[in-house]
């Protein structure tokens, strides 16, 4: 996973749990709802970009092993 790709995914989840914290201070469920979300879409990319790692680590041990 790139740098970049941490990052906004971080800064998604921090954005995420503001948004529910200001919803449930407020007592507006809606937006409490949309930072829950924007923390499941974060941890769902998260997971996805670390899945693509360990393929592509997999794919290169495939090929190193190819070319013995």
């Amino acid at each position: 996973m790139g740098l970049s790709d941490k990052i906004g995914n971080k800064a998604e989840e921090l954005g995420g749990k503001a948004k529910e914290a200001a919803g449930e201070a407020t007592g507006d469920e809606q937006l409490a709802g949309e930072g829950r979300a924007d923390q499941a879409k974060a941890a769902l990319k998260d997971g996805v970009e670390k899945v693509k790692d360990v393929v592509g680590d997999v794919v290169d041990n495939v090929a190193k092993h190819l070319k013995k």
